[in-house]
């Protein structure tokens, strides 16, 4: 399973104060799992426009890691990705700068994208 993304938000004192008062009642586990749970609610709520927005967009929904092997084989069949993702983009360390500029045209993800700095560096204006 692909790492957790920490975010930081801001909520006002009546907000807190009932998200805690629900904790205390024992409704949840902790702040976090309230604010987890109601964003998963909210993704359910909208999740056929989730679903229509990456079919028309052209994006991979889920979470993909590409390694060394893999791009040499693209590299050997001639193809270029162009990687359009909503969830998780990993490249592996064993991917080099010089392989990924290589087989990678353009990368856009909608989540998290995790790779070496320098492949990062590399791939910086094929990045969006």
């Amino acid at each position: 399973m692909a790492e957790l993304e920490k975010l930081t938000i801001n909520l006002g004192p009546v907000d807190l104060g009932q998200i805690e008062l629900l904790v205390e009642q024992g409704f949840y586990a902790n702040r976090a799992e309230f604010i987890r749970t109601a964003i998963q609610n909210q993704l359910a709520k909208h999740a056929e426009t989730v679903r229509e927005a990456t079919t028309r967009n052209a994006y991979l929904m889920g979470a993909v890691t590409y390694g060394r092997k893999a791009l040499e084989e693209e590299r050997r069949e001639g193809r270029r990705l162009k990687l359009r993702m909503v969830g998780y983009l990993g490249i592996d360390d064993d991917v080099t700068p010089e392989l990924a500029k290589a087989t990678i045209e353009s990368i856009k993800v909608l989540g998290m994208f995790r790779a070496s700095p320098a492949v990062k560096a590399a791939l910086a204006d094929r990045t969006r």
